[in-house]
């Protein structure tokens, strides 16, 4: 069999995979060629000449010719014309009248608009069909996203406009889907995008009058201290910035009897006026709500209920849940984020197939049964939670997705409901520009494409898709030593290693820096970390202060030692003396009594809800609980004001600058869950 047709060979069966996988597809829009480069394929086609021709204009139809791998959404002429026609006639962008164009045509596109049309239908890595059926986030060459869907008839869409009308045209460099309409995109900002959509108009309203607008313009931060690259790692030259609204809709607010931004602001005041009772951190600083006519004051209780809307982050739809990293099915991962009310979080989880705020059931993370969640007698639900519709909006600094049936508000049902379980935070969650900019839980395949179609081989950490942060590039993260501390990111898809949502945060060298963790409602609560423990690991000290000034700060426990590692002998009964660590599975009490006595020695083995998971495989192999690497170690028991806590983690073998910092995930256990006199807390 020759080259060539190995390669047609190869390319059939994974088309007839494709269409195997995903039935809703239209089979009649797929294509197969290995014949030639993109910009060849564009260029032999007449329909194309429009958009080849922009490409020319901004020299990426060379690009396009040359070796690498790229996603081209390819729209046809028609589209490109009725595209331009919408830009002359843009009456929005008043500070540019036509948006920069010097006549109604091609030629009449300014250089800057032909590269922001080329970009935004590019992306520097393969996407398949099979990739966009389900609904997927695509980010493009400009640092764009596109959301793709699936429409009534099977038929694959991108941002609710444009549709594949030919997909997966497998070329020597990449893939092409041919679209009908051109890609369209909003230059708007989030505020700005609201007052465009008439089904806000109350929400936009009140944004208005808070002048909330004016706060949420940032876009990019550029002043990285960016690190030397080692291993061929990514580096974000840039640090994009954003924010993600969740709104009302006008029908929302109305079946709760609110039409007016009146009845608005009354109803705001009858929310937050009383909020000192419930509301820790303005209870613990002696503040009180204003509801008065002063709609700028952070502390004018409609100003309060609109930022408790506000994430500082900007989070597409499929993305505000992270599931399907290989958890037990039974188990329902939670995402929890931190609004600009501060010190405030909110919950999304998914229920019944649609993605949920503040769904709170009592005894969430306790259990009346062994290795097993709790009964529908005790896992009582309280608060359905606020449904999130799937049909928001992309703008320039962010994204605004639509709350469809029920008013969000932070009352003491969140703050000691809903929040009231075993909280289990993501690392990267807890770093808002991770999901700004498309890094968290990213491909191999993007990443690489991120990086110039660089393929990562970390040789100190052997595997791909590594990134290299600049010290400065995460708000919740300071550094102390400058770049003796090299703070990496592994998207690990591919590996089957025992991350929780597959990725990790790492670090080595003579590191020396703090996080910020999340902050949670007033109480007492267990604090940890979970790692994955094996010999490349370092030996750390970790200290934790109010503020990230290193003079505040005062050690928590004795020395961290993650070298550790328990044995992982199938057979393996004996406990580890350092950590208590054995292999429950073969306990007769499924493991109740070394659970006790690794919690003695300040350890716990890793949940049962999760499982190692291999991304290219689709698939959850080994629990977490049963995967001897996987530990957490208990760090302190104290009573948490809502507030500033900074962990501080220093190596205490500098001289080694090839040890690893590892962090996976933070768990806030509140007392009544870790200590409860009449339930478990879970093994999940």
């Amino acid at each position: 069999m020759n080259n060539r047709f190995a390669k047609l060979w190869c390319c059939l069966i994974a088309v007839l995979s494709m269409t195997s996988c995903s039935e809703q597809i239209d089979e009649s829009n797929l294509y197969v060629s290995l014949e030639q480069t993109i910009d060849e394929y564009l260029a032999s086609k007449p329909e194309f000449s429009n958009f080849h021709y922009i490409l020319e204009r901004v020299g990426y139809d060379k690009i396009l010719s040359a070796y690498g791998q790229y996603t081209c959404f390819a729209p046809k002429n028609e589209g490109v014309i009725e595209y331009i026609d919408s830009l002359y006639d843009d009456e929005v962008n008043v500070a540019l009248p036509h948006n920069g164009m010097t006549e109604r045509s091609l030629e009449g596109l300014t250089d800057s608009l032909c590269l922001d049309i080329a970009l935004f239908h590019l992306m520097s890595s393969r996407t398949i069909g099979i990739e966009m059926d389900k609904g997927n986030t695509l980010n493009t060459m400009i640092s764009r996203d596109i959301i793709s869907s699936l429409g009534p008839n099977g038929e694959i869409m991108l941002n609710d406009y444009s549709m594949v009308t030919l997909m997966d045209v497998d070329l020597q460099n990449g893939i092409v889907h041919e679209i009908d309409h051109a890609l369209r995109r909003s230059n708007a900002l989030v505020a700005s995008e609201l007052e465009l959509h008439e089904e806000f108009s109350l929400f936009s309203k009140a944004v208005q009058l808070c002048g909330l607008g004016d706060t949420l313009i940032n876009q990019v931060r550029t002043d990285l201290i960016l690190p030397q690259r080692e291993d061929d790692e990514y580096i974000p030259k840039e640090c994009r910035l954003g924010y993600t609204i969740l709104a009302e809709t006008d029908e929302a607010f109305a079946e709760a009897g609110i039409t007016t931004l009146e009845q608005l602001i009354d109803s705001a005041n009858v929310w937050y006026s009383g909020s000192a009772d419930w509301y820790d951190n303005l209870r613990a600083s002696g503040r009180q709500v204003s509801t008065g006519t002063d709609y700028r004051n952070p502390l004018n209780a409609l100003n309060m209920f609109l930022r408790y809307h506000v994430l500082q982050s900007k989070v597409p739809f499929q993305k505000l849940y992270q599931r399907d990293h290989g958890e037990a099915p039974e188990f329902m991962p939670v995402e929890y984020y931190e609004t600009m009310l501060p010190y405030t979080l909110l919950k999304i989880n998914r229920v019944s197939n649609e993605t949920v705020v503040n769904y709170w059931v009592e005894n969430s993370t306790l259990t009346d049964r062994v290795a097993q969640l709790a009964s529908p007698e005790i896992a009582i639900v309280r608060r359905p939670g606020i449904t999130v519709g799937d049909n928001g909006y992309s703008c320039l600094n962010g994204y605004i997705h639509p709350l469809t049936n029920g008013i969000l508000r932070y009352d003491n049902g969140v703050a000691h409901g809903v929040l009231n379980e075993r909280m289990r935070f993501d690392v990267m969650s807890m770093l808002d520009e991770a999901m700004s900019n498309n890094i968290r839980c990213a491909t191999d395949a993007e990443l690489r494409g991120m990086n110039g179609g660089i393929v990562c081989n970390n040789s100190r950490f052997n595997g791909h898709g590594w990134v290299l942060c600049a010290e400065n590039y995460f708000r919740n993260i300071v550094v102390y030593n400058g770049d003796q501390t090299k703070l990496f990111y592994n998207s690990a898809q591919g590996e089957g290693w025992a991350n929780y949502q597959g990725d990790e945060m790492n670090c080595c060298g003579a590191y020396d820096f703090a996080m910020r963790l999340p902050p949670v409602p007033a109480g007492m609560y267990e604090l940890r970390m979970g790692y994955s423990a094996n010999g490349n690991r370092g030996m750390m000290q970790i200290y934790m202060g109010h503020t990230s000034d290193i003079s505040t700060m005062t050690p928590v426990d004795i020395p961290l030692d993650m070298r550790k590692e328990p044995s992982g002998s199938e057979t393996e009964i004996n406990p580890h003396p350092a950590t208590g660590w054995c292999n429950w599975e073969l306990c007769d009490d499924k493991g109740l009594d070394t659970d006790v006595n690794m919690r003695y020695l300040g350890f716990m083995r890793g949940p049962l809800g999760l499982r190692r998971y291999n991304r290219e495989q689709k698939s959850g192999s080994v629990s977490f609980r049963t995967e001897h690497q996987a530990l957490r170690r208990i760090l302190l028991r104290q009573n948490f004001e809502q507030g500033d806590y900074w962990l501080r983690f220093k190596t205490m073998i500098p001289e080694n600058k090839r040890t690893e910092f590892h962090l996976e995930y933070i768990e806030f256990c509140p007392e009544n869950v870790y200590n409860n006199s009449k339930y478990a807390e879970d093994m999940y």
